[in-house]
């Protein structure tokens, strides 16, 4: 007996899952049934149809509630910046020099092993002078003189803790909500559940800024902006810092506007095809990307020509934004972004692992950043723009106050257990400073704030209930908070 030949089409076909038959609705299923499944599983819009003052943007999940922002303009500083040399000031250190950090303190915290064969552990305090500033009376380094300027007008969290003590785990636990990858990051569950602003440009942008100074610096890749279980849509857009920010963008030699065109109209009729004969869901992200690409062929030169900012505006970020891939060029890209509609921007700059010559290494990091950081800011308010910008700064965990290596020339090894982390705009509460840490800049002493907690509060202000912004995957109704509790910290909200 002979079977039948199947055609490549047919296989795919055939290998459908029970689950994607039903989940994706392209084949017998009514459209009333279909409805009905899809709400029985909570899968897409959980969003009340009837709130008051909430915008919806077509094809979005829609918010729950009115957001206080439409944007988040979110600055990494992949590393792990140290808390006590920049905002978590603690002079008692200075009688600790070199004094071996008690066991009462440490507590039995594991160790990296890059300090955990040390025969001692020696208190090495922030060589750096710090002042207070603002109403609020925020202590800041010496290193951070334009920042400190406007501490009135952020919202601190010095109380932020982990469980991850390695940089990979921590980096995808900072940005996905857990330590293992593949899962949507912030941006892309954003992305669901917002939708786009700008038909021109991606909803979701990544830019990687390079540091003025070489030194240890951490895989930075796809990983981190991935939509993972979500549809491929929603997956960041990285830019690059130098040359055309997206390869192959623009049309080869010889290959008109007309031409494209009337090439991507065929390549759209065979993903159509492809679409209603197969039903993945990624083809509709293929042709949604064919799409995108070719609108971004006029809007990606505009949005990078910054000839037609002011001397003013320029001044704000600093010399250094004149520089393609600079923390402060991509500050400013991040900013033209947002006005343009972009959803959700993510800047990485590396080098903050800060592992030897702290006090060598220091200054140069926090002045790729400091007036960038304030540019950034002054520049939102002065256009009507932070109310509805939320700016995140911050690590993926914080660095010990004992030394690693000799003193004097020190280093600090990673410290899940405390960091600092800072928000302005986008409903923030400006000038609070939220939470304490002992006198070794350790352990938290009051008002801890997990990762999950900030990802609730982070969508709280976007307009989301945390525990029903869900994706229906592998039977579970997953989630950027997970399965544990997190809470709304409502002392950071204005």
């Amino acid at each position: 007996m002979h079977l039948p030949i199947r055609s490549p089409l047919d296989e795919l076909g055939l290998s459908l899952t029970r689950r994607r038959f039903f989940a994706q609705g392209s084949h017998v299923l009514g459209g009333a049934a279909l409805a009905t499944l899809l709400a029985e599983h909570g899968h897409g819009n959980t969003a009340t149809p009837s709130a008051a003052g909430v915008e919806r943007v077509a094809g979005a999940v829609g918010p729950h509630f009115a957001p206080r922002a439409k944007h988040v303009i979110y600055l990494h500083m992949v590393g792990g910046p140290p808390q006590q040399d920049m905002y978590d000031y603690k002079p008692q250190m200075d009688e600790w020099y070199d004094k071996d950090l008690p066991e009462s303190i440490r507590n039995g915290q594991r160790l990296t092993t890059m300090t955990s064969g040390q025969k001692r552990f020696p208190i090495a305090p922030s060589k750096f002078k710090f002042a207070q500033h603002g109403q609020n009376g925020m202590w800041v380094s010496e290193l951070l003189p334009h920042t400190a300027k406007m501490v009135d007008e952020m919202c601190f969290i010095r109380s932020m803790h982990t469980e991850a003590i390695n940089h990979e785990p921590a980096i995808t636990y900072m940005q996905t909500g857990n330590q293992i990858t593949g899962r949507p990051c912030l941006g892309s569950w954003l992305s669901y559940g917002l939708g786009s602003l700008n038909n021109d440009l991606p909803t979701f942008v990544v830019l990687v800024a390079k540091p003025t100074a070489g030194g240890n610096t951490q895989a930075i890749g796809a990983r981190l902006w991935s939509s993972g279980f979500l549809p491929g849509e929603h997956a960041g857009v990285s830019f690059r810092s130098a040359g055309d920010p997206i390869l192959y963008i623009n049309n080869p030699p010889g290959v008109s506007a007309e031409v494209r065109r009337q090439t991507l109209d065929g390549l759209q009729a065979l993903n159509q095809r492809t679409l209603e004969q197969i039903g993945d869901p990624e083809t509709r992200t293929r042709i949604a990307q064919y799409e995108m690409a070719f609108r971004m062929q006029s809007s990606v030169p505009e949005l990078a020509n910054l000839a037609t900012e002011s001397a003013h505006t320029l001044g704000l970020y600093g010399e250094a934004v004149r520089k393609p891939g600079s923390f402060a060029n991509a500050t400013l890209m991040a900013r033209r972004m947002v006005e343009r509609g972009v959803r959700f921007v993510q800047v990485y700059i590396n080098n903050w692992d800060t592992h030897a010559d702290v006090g060598g290494r220091m200054p140069g990091l926090c002045k790729d950043i400091d007036q960038a950081c304030y540019g950034l800011v002054q520049d939102l308010k002065a256009r009507g723009l932070l109310d509805e910008t939320l700016v995140i700064w911050g690590g993926e965990f914080g660095r010990t106050v004992y030394s690693q290596g000799g003193l004097p020339n020190y280093g600090r090894d990673h410290h899940p257990r405390c960091f600092t982390m800072w928000m302005a705009g986008g409903g923030s509460r400006p000038g609070q400073i939220h939470g304490e840490t002992d006198d070794f800049s350790y352990n938290i002493v009051k008002d801890p704030v997990h990762i999950r907690d900030f990802h609730a509060t982070v969508l709280h202000l976007m307009g989301f209930d945390h525990e029903r912004l869900t994706y229906r995957h592998l039977g579970l109704d997953q989630r950027l908070t997970g399965v544990e509790h997190a809470r709304i910290v409502r002392e950071l909200l204005a």
